[in-house]
């Protein structure tokens, strides 16, 4: 079964524990309310949030989880920026968090593992040296596990927290991000039912063209996956639900060649699958 073969090549395997969730803050916006919280994914993981929820409109509101990729972090989400180049990032339409709330849903924004307030420590208190995923990367897998498969763990128990709140309707719940974004969107659309609509940017290609031939960070890649999947054939795990793909025409690292063979992959899926607009 494909659901089972790519758990296991994700290494979909921590071991459960409390929540733990934690409210940290909580502050009236311009046009919405916005909860800052840690949960507990798994031991010594705490995923911090900001659940943004509008003033106006009736709830309980529809959701949009947002992933930043290798950006500062996902403050870039909330429209603050924290650090030199950032404003540049919002100005870009980064903002995805404050976007989503202007078009009156609820946003949840989510730092993923080695991004933002999240970048590993060495032991001696200070950053690792070189690239920020690496080690931890390369730990996941002596682990027998992947930075995609916990990065998409802390989403889905993410959303075992917005079950406890009230404002929200985890019936109804959208995944999107950029590039390290775009791949969690992905794979979390396709390990995580809960996702009722997908909007990866950025990232969805053929193995082959993208990170197979250009150097990528090492937090993009799953041991043994080639043989059993290009990336559109994963789509058979995400349709009929609504997906939208976003590329990039001059994506240096996404070759838009990929992206348009992986698209008509992904459309003969949907077509067999009697959906064929929901992509």
């Amino acid at each position: 079964e494909v659901d089972s073969k790519l758990r296991e090549l994700v290494g979909w395997a921590p071991e459960s524990v409390a929540l733990n969730l934690r409210i940290e803050g909580d502050e009236q916006r311009d046009g919405y309310r916005e909860t800052r919280f840690l949960f507990a994914a798994e031991e010594n993981a705490d995923v911090p949030c900001h659940l943004l929820v509008p003033d106006t409109g009736d709830g309980p509101f529809p959701v949009v989880i947002c992933l930043q990729g290798h950006s500062t972090g996902m403050h870039i989400s909330l429209g603050v920026p924290k650090f030199d180049g950032d404003q540049d990032a919002i100005d870009g339409d980064r903002d995805f968090g404050v976007q989503a709330v202007r078009e009156g849903y609820a946003a949840l924004v989510i730092e993923q593992r080695c991004f933002g307030e999240r970048i590993p420590q060495r032991a001696d208190g200070a950053e690792h040296f070189g690239n920020r995923c690496q080690h931890a990367a390369m730990v996941s897998l002596l682990l027998g596990r992947t930075m995609i498969g916990e990065r998409c763990y802390d989403l889905s128990r993410a959303i075992d927290v917005l079950e406890g709140f009230d404002a929200v309707d985890t019936s109804r719940i959208g995944c999107m991000g950029n590039s390290g974004g775009g791949t969690i969107t992905w794979f979390a659309s396709c390990l995580e039912p809960r996702i009722s609509v997908a909007m990866p940017s950025c990232y969805v290609c053929t193995f082959r063209d993208s990170i197979g031939m250009i150097d990528h960070c090492p937090d993009n890649y799953i041991p043994g996956i080639m043989r059993w999947f290009e990336m559109g054939d994963m789509a058979a795990l995400i349709a009929p639900r609504p997906l939208v793909v976003v590329a990039g025409r001059e994506d240096g690292i996404f070759p838009i060649s990929g992206v348009e063979e992986t698209f008509a992959r992904i459309q003969e899926i949907y077509n067999a699958a009697g959906a064929p607009d929901n992509c």
